[in-house]
Formats: structure tokens, sequence, C-alpha cells
């Protein structure tokens, strides 16, 4: 089966940063988020046999959300400099691996991610851009597709498998697309499909986006409808179905929950706008490349050896090793 697996790298690098007790290089670097990651990465492979990969990352300019909302994530504090050192080091291991990264200005890593998963399935309208043949194609374009690509290819996977942490990307899972995320630490993780978030949220993964824009999301510094809990707003729904469907049935709704939805309508609207991951941003994706990948290629073992990741080393060798095992089973 053909499988792509996209990383969330700013949410698996915090989650290993936070997870794992300090490491650092011979010359006192931190590095012990970088481990986690490369950890973690190993384990994905074994346990899901990606046929390709791809990592996404967000970048520090503000993206169309913060120019919508000032106050949007402003609660967060900044990025502490022993985790912020080491993303451009993970980069160099992904690099290393021929893992092509994307990131763009103006978009979080979650629109790239949701932008090719849906591409990488086909259910997009939008065009898959085949990008020059560059191991890391990194997209700096800030405005969305526009009518008239340069070259259309239709490439598509079987399966998408989002890593991350982030709750946000529960809006993205459907028959085709699941997320692995870690449940304690990075030692264990969980595969989450449909029948899993709507046993966890109480809606769809499609209707992710409208309960966010009824409750809010603190960890994003929005309020959505004041008044208006996960228990509420599932219910409402479940009945309309969506953030529209409940503003066009308010005569049907009681008079206690109408009055907040009334008076908080414009930060409802607000939050709906915050809360949906973008899927048609101008995304340069090479289906052929995000294949290439490779593990134990010298470039990786000599960023390992200048890391100190002995036990690493001994790792990727044994996953190579078992990769090209796999394959020559595959071609007999």
């Amino acid at each position: 089966m053909s499988k792509l697996v996209l990383i969330d790298g700013n949410a698996i690098l915090h989650r290993a940063y936070h997870a794992l007790p300090p490491l650092t290089t011979r010359s006192g670097e931190p590095i012990n988020a970088v481990y986690g990651l490369v950890s973690m990465l190993l384990r994905i492979i074994q346990d899901l046999k990606p046929t390709h990969i791809v990592a996404c990352f967000d970048r520090k300019e503000p993206t169309f959300r913060h120019k919508a909302f000032k106050a949007y994530q402003a609660q967060r504090p900044p990025t502490e400099k022993d985790l912020s050192s080491q993303f451009e080091k993970a980069k160099s291991v992904l690099t290393a691996m021929n893992i092509p990264i994307f990131e763009m200005a103006g978009y979080e890593a979650d629109d790239i991610i949701g932008t090719i998963a849906e591409q990488s399935i086909g259910i997009s309208n939008s065009e898959i851009l085949i990008s020059k043949q560059i191991p890391n194609p990194k997209l700096q374009i800030p405005n969305k597709r526009n009518n008239t690509p340069n070259t259309i290819h239709r490439l598509q996977v079987e399966e998408v498998v989002i890593v991350t942490g982030d709750r946000d990307q529960y809006q993205l899972v459907n028959d085709s697309v699941k997320l692995y995320m870690p449940v304690t630490g990075l030692s264990n993780a969980k595969l989450m499909g449909e029948e899993e978030i709507i046993e966890k949220m109480g809606v769809k993964p499609e209707q992710i986006p409208d309960f966010k824009a009824l409750v809010g999301d603190p960890s994003d510094n929005y309020k959505g409808v004041a008044g208006i809990g996960p228990k509420t707003a599932s219910g409402l729904l479940i009945r309309f179905g969506t953030l529209k469907g409940v503003y066009e049935n308010l005569d049907k709704i009681a008079a206690s929950v109408r009055e907040k939805l009334e008076k908080d309508k414009d930060n409802a609207e607000l939050s709906l706008k915050l809360a949906k991951i973008v899927t048609d941003v101008l995304v340069e994706f090479d289906l052929k490349s995000a294949g290439m990948w490779r593990v134990d290629d010298p470039q990786v073992l000599a960023l390992f050896s200048q890391f100190g990741f002995k036990t690493l080393t001994n790792r990727v060798k044994e996953v190579g090793k078992a990769i090209v095992s796999e394959n020559q089973i595959k071609l007999l």
C-alpha cells in the first residue's frame, strides 16, 4: 500500500523537548528535541511502513490568522532558546535523509499539511504543482492557488498518516487520512481515525471547526460563544450540522442558548475562520521526491556522529537494513 506520512515538525519537536531529559552535543548545545524527533520517526517507519515521507514546519512570520485577529496565540510565551536552537538541526537531519521540508510565510504547518493531505488522496479540486527536483522545496509564496497552474499531475497515494500532537488537525481525518498522535511523552502513540475522533469529541472530524467556533480554543486564544460548552456545542452540531445551520435555526433552540448565540455571533464567525485549516494553499509538491528518503544515508550518520547519537546510529542502520530486505522480498 502506498502511504504518505506527513510530520508536523513543530508539534513533534515541542513534544520531544518537554518529554525528554536534557541532552547536549559534545560542544554543549541542546539536542534532546532532535533526538526525540528522530527516535519517533524511526518507530513510525517500522510501525507504519510509509512509502513517502514529508515534514512541514511553521514560520516565524505572522500568518493570515494573526492578521485577522491580533490576539491570536498572543498568550503563548516565546519559544525557549534551547528549543528554538534545535529547529535547524532537525531540518538538517531531515534533509540528509532526503525527506522534503515544506514551510510557507503567511500559513501554519497545519495548512500545508492539510493541503498536501487532500491533494495526495485526490479529494481536493486543486491541482498538484510539480516542483523542481530538489530534496527540500521550501515554499515562501504567500498567495493561494490561482487558476492557471504550470503543470498538473494527479499523483496520489492510498493512505495519509499525519504525525502530530495538535488536536486542530482532527478536522483533517477521513476515510483515507488518519492521525498518529503521541499519548504519553514519546513512548506511546495512538492511530486515530473517524471513529476515534467522534468518540473523543462528540462530533465528526469535518465538524471540528464548527465545534471550536462555538466553544473557542484557549490554546489559540479565541473564545467562541461565551457560555457554550462542549456538551451543548456537540448537541447543536448533531442537530444542525454546521455553525451556519445553527444560526439558520435559532428559532428551534432554547431561549437561554439562543441569547448566547445571538450575542456572540461575530465571535463565532471569526472563530470559525481561525479554526478552519486551509487546504488550498499553493503547494509545489512532488510526490516522487517524497518517496526517495533514506534514513541511513552517510550524511545522516555523519550528523549523528557530530551530535553524539550513538544509540540512534545503530538504530538507523538496523532500520535501513530492514527496509532493504523488505524491498528485496517485494521484488521476489
